[in-house]
């Protein structure tokens, strides 16, 4: 019956998550974000100049360093273009603005 095995599936992820919560880090899985504050190094600028070239509000940039929250697709792809190679992807930024 299919309801039977959603409602199974739905439980066992229930009981996985509630396992994780209470510290059983086999349970459960974390996707980790682009280290920011490791590719913003990579450009040599403070935080108020990257979220600038960026074109980001510092406090989101901070956020994402900081692990408080996570960019979405189009600004990991931007993240990810920096940090294969910071000077082009920067030039390329500022062209287009």
């Amino acid at each position: 019956m299919i309801m039977g095995k959603a409602f199974d599936k739905i439980a066992a992820g229930l009981a996985d998550a509630i396992a994780y919560a209470e510290g059983d880090s086999t349970k459960g899985r974390v996707a980790a974000g682009p280290d920011v504050k490791a590719i913003r190094a990579k450009t040599k600028l403070s935080q108020v100049k990257f979220a600038a070239k960026l074109r980001v509000p510092v406090a989101t940039l901070r956020d994402w360093e900081q692990y408080r929250r996570s960019p979405d697709a189009p600004a990991r792809t931007l993240l990810g273009m920096v940090d294969a190679d910071p000077k082009a992807a920067l030039e390329l930024i500022e062209r287009m603005g």
